[in-house]
């Protein structure tokens, strides 16, 4: 009997736990996809490939010829093409598929936070709440702060961004995880009054927001795009197992 193939759109740490988890059960082929950019991905159990698939037909040809039995988008949440791709892909081949999506972060009391629902939203906010902004929205999508040019900004990323930037732009390349203490000292050092990110939900980058509530700084917190209409989501790991009917390890 063939083992039971399963797709994982990875990229994230979620996708990672979960192909440790598949990998450990008997009768399992687990695969995942990365998207190829980011030059040093971590390490991931079972195969691998990398690269596109040519968008939501190519991702379903792709299923049909390596026989997939299950798919799992466990891509970031603001990766909106991708998964828009995978549950037509889905669709289209009668393959079961889920979301896995992390949960979103939640203001709490001392945060100074203002929703935006895109990146063009986050820079019109910018100019009455700082001078000094700490850009943490990835290497994509700078243009949308272009024209700010009486701001100064600090932009981390794990790979270096894409241009166009502001005209006033540090750039640091550094990678999550981060303590509240090392995130308040960066905040201190660079003199930032303003944290424009991302709501990714991710444990590993929610450090910024703690040491921007002790600091008392406002945050500019940009919305996740709505999941593609009928697509299954589940928080974690086990909601996945669950889905395939498989235990935790």
């Amino acid at each position: 009997m063939s083992p039971r193939h399963i797709l994982i759109l990875g990229g994230t740490t979620e996708a990672r736990e979960l192909a440790a988890a598949l990998a450990a059960h008997p009768g399992v082929r687990v695969t995942t996809s990365l998207a190829g950019r980011v030059s040093r991905p971590g390490a991931v159990e079972g195969e691998v490939r990398v690269g596109g698939f040519g968008g939501a037909e190519g991702l379903a040809d792709w299923l049909r010829a390596e026989h997939v039995d299950f798919l799992v988008d466990a891509t970031h949440p603001f990766a909106e093409s991708i998964t828009a791709n995978a549950v037509r892909a889905a669709r289209s081949t009668a393959v079961p598929a889920v979301v896995l999506r992390r949960p979103g972060w939640h203001a709490g009391p001392g945060d100074r936070w203002h929703d935006a629902g895109s990146l063009d939203e986050a820079a019109a906010l910018l100019p009455g709440l700082g001078h000094r902004v700490l850009l943490t929205t990835g290497r994509l999508g700078l243009a949308a702060f272009a024209h700010l040019t009486d701001l100064h900004f600090v932009v981390r990323s794990v790979e270096p961004p894409e241009p166009p930037m502001p005209p006033h732009t540090e750039v640091l390349l550094a990678r999550g995880p981060f303590t509240p203490a090392a995130e308040s000292a960066l905040l201190r050092e660079h003199r930032i009054d303003v944290l424009v990110t991302k709501d990714s939900g991710a444990h590993a980058t929610s450090a910024k927001l703690t040491a921007a509530r002790f600091r008392a700084l406002p945050v500019v917190l940009v919305r996740r795009p709505p999941l593609p209409d009928g697509a299954d989501a589940v928080p974690d790991t086990a909601g996945v197992l669950e889905r395939l009917g498989l235990t935790a390890g």
